[in-house]
């Protein structure tokens, strides 16, 4: 029977590092009845750019981008467009960032090895206003809420703040110090300085320590 009405589609912009995983998508997305791509970008500067005019209704973002960040990035966009809903779909473990990126204007999170059902649904989800997590994440969520903080069974990552825990993944990465400052438009001092602090709340003796402790996360987001 053929369709009597057209739907609205709803305006979706991705943000991605890795082409092929933002073809993909958007070929996903575009298939939908109710979705469409109507912007894409691979780096920070790029998304803040041409999200501009894009009108869009959902930004899908990853954590880790071409240059900048997805939780900054995150942050950037709840405040300049406050009524667009914004979802981190990711290879990092939703059980490290997903608090963080909820606190800086993210409604979701889900994992790239996720269906592609679950991955649409969240995106209609954030679009509707709504949030989106996994059934196990919004119980640790619930479990945290409901406790003493000191009491928490948090991981040693988890003692990291947002900045601290971008250098850690950059410095799994293999990046150095000076890389690291030019991706997150920080001077090397400063990111010195971040080293510092992460080495103290892991209580890690050394950068080399530091370097091996970040590389053994990288796979498998050592708790």
């Amino acid at each position: 029977m053929a369709k009597t009405a057209t739907t609205k589609k709803s305006r979706v912009f991705l943000v991605d590092d890795h082409a092929i995983m933002r073809q993909g998508l958007a070929e996903l997305i575009n298939d939908q009845d109710d979705l469409i791509v109507v912007g894409q970008a691979e780096s920070q500067p790029q998304a803040v750019k041409e999200i501009a005019t894009a009108n869009a209704d959902v930004a899908v973002l990853d954590v880790t981008l071409k240059e900048g960040d997805g939780i900054e990035l995150c942050r950037q966009l709840h405040e300049r467009y406050p009524k667009m809903g914004i979802l981190i779909l990711s290879m990092h473990e939703e059980s490290l960032y997903a608090e963080r990126v909820l606190r800086s204007g993210a409604l979701g999170y889900v994992m790239k090895q996720e269906p592609q059902e679950k991955v649409m649904a969240a995106i209609r989800k954030v679009r509707d206003g709504e949030t989106y997590l996994s059934d196990a994440m919004a119980a640790k969520l619930l479990k945290s809420f409901s406790r003493a903080r000191g009491e928490s069974d948090e991981s040693p990552l988890e003692r990291l703040s947002d900045r601290e825990l971008q250098i850690f993944r950059l410095i799994g990465d293999g990046q150095s110090v000076r890389a690291i400052a030019e991706t997150l438009y920080l001077s090397p001092k400063t990111v010195e300085t971040h080293k510092e602090h992460i080495k103290q709340k892991l209580n890690l003796a050394s950068s080399n320590d530091l370097l091996r402790y970040a590389i053994a996360a990288r796979s498998g987001e050592a708790k």
